[in-house]
């Protein structure tokens, strides 16, 4: 019997009988503690906003403060500047550039701990310094306002990816719509055929500038456009696999591959919704328990809107929220992006702060290590467990930066937003 290279790499990368519990944990200590580790999104600035907290002090936010993020070794968070559909034509820019503004507030107040980052040798000089280097996403296309100039002027202000749109469909770019919704019809947001011409503008003005490209919450339709048009490989921030978790805002097999042919990396999100199919399905139950009560309240109350509203919102109440699925799961899907499209293709995009239902036992920022952990009693080797914390983003990043590198001379984009 022949047994394969990576076989046997796995095989020997497996805890071995003789290691203790404590050998173990130590190694595991070693390895996260010194690896790159970059989690792609966090709307720590949304919860800020919401509350404005002390990020030194526990609890700060849901799912992250300094001592967590800490404990749970992060180098290079991007703090997602999120922008909800509600903002599209009234004010989108405005509320990006406040949310910037208070991510800067955060680093400038502890300048200890965080220093304010933008490109690959950042992150490292960050991690050589034994800081916390913050990145800026913005999430939803719509925060641009249709302007390449605004766009160029959040690049200068920090924001080093923009997510094409968020739930809501905008005026050039497709979404994969709000797939929580208890109506969700992802034909109401196929209004472009994923990109329009300005929308392809916007991705090559990107690629000019060195802004990521990213293609968490869009449609199917929008990933392939990117794909054709962007001259930089492209980015999920925050997207799982659709084979282990069918939802639409998760990837599917052929796009996970289509987006590591071209050097693009696919950033796990942590919900346990897309996490584990038993958990959506169980959500969607709940869902489809609510349409038909709703239906018997309209037929059974249609003389009397009163009470016909009153009994709406207490069934919208008794709609389960999601359940939990384990936290083991989020390796599941790191494998199965290692297994279709290679080790190089994968890492982490929590979504923390951004979600309601992180899995059981992986529940705010500190329990990254677990993940450290499980892969390497998956049999997973130190280098590539390494690649899967950080450094595939790294590699990925730096590659986004030659294409800008190589686009020096061309120009910058002229196109504008015609209704």
């Amino acid at each position: 019997m022949r047994w394969s290279p990576v076989l046997l790499a796995m095989l020997c990368a497996l805890p071995s009988a003789a290691e203790t519990k404590a050998e173990l944990a130590a190694r595991v200590a070693a390895l996260h503690a010194g690896a790159i580790v970059v989690d792609t999104h966090l709307d720590i600035p949304d919860q800020l906003a919401e509350r404005w907290a002390d990020v030194a002090a526990k609890g700060a936010t849901p799912h992250w403060d300094l001592p967590r993020a800490r404990a749970g070794g992060l180098t290079a968070p991007f703090f997602s500047i999120f922008v909800a559909g509600g903002y599209a034509d009234r004010g989108a820019s405005r509320r990006a550039l406040e949310l910037i503004d208070l991510t800067r507030r955060v680093v400038d107040g502890h300048p200890k701990d965080l220093t304010l980052a933008g490109s690959v040798a950042d992150i490292r000089a960050a991690k050589r310094d034994g800081k916390m280097a913050v990145l800026m996403g913005i999430e939803g296309g719509h925060a641009i306002e249709d302007s390449l100039p605004v766009l160029r002027e959040m690049y200068r202000a920090g924001v080093r990816y923009l997510t094409l749109t968020h739930t809501n469909t905008n005026h050039w770019a497709d979404s994969a719509g709000a797939v929580y919704e208890v109506d969700w019809d992802p034909k109401r947001h196929a209004v472009h055929g994923g990109l329009t011409d300005f929308g392809r503008a916007v991705v090559k003005e990107m690629n000019r500038l060195g802004m990521i490209v990213d293609v968490s919450h869009v449609a199917d339709a929008t990933i392939d456009a990117a794909l054709a048009v962007s001259r930089a490989p492209i980015m999920a921030s925050h997207s799982s696999c659709r084979a282990l978790a069918n939802v639409a805002r998760n990837l599917g097999d052929d796009h996970i591959k289509k987006i590591a042919a071209k050097g693009g990396v696919v950033m796990i999100n942590f919900a346990s919704s897309f996490l584990d199919q038993k958990v959506w399905d169980a959500y969607q139950a709940g869902l489809a328990r609510y349409r038909a009560e709703r239906k018997r309240l309209r037929e059974e109350l249609k003389g009397e809107p009163k009470r016909l509203a009153a009994e709406l919102a207490a069934a919208v109440r008794r709609i389960p929220g999601p359940g939990r699925a384990s936290w083991t799961r989020v390796v599941d899907h790191i494998e199965h992006v290692i297994a279709i499209a290679g080790e190089d293709a994968v890492g982490l995009g929590s979504d923390f702060d951004g979600i309601s239902d992180p899995p059981t036992g992986l529940e705010d920022v500190s329990l990254l290590p677990k993940l450290t952990e499980e892969l390497l009693r998956r049999g997973h080797g130190e280098a590539r467990i390494r690649k899967v914390l950080g450094e595939n983003f790294l590699a990925f990043l730096a590659r986004v930066e030659s294409v800008k590198a190589s686009l020096a001379g061309e120009p910058p984009s002229t196109a504008v937003y015609r209704k």
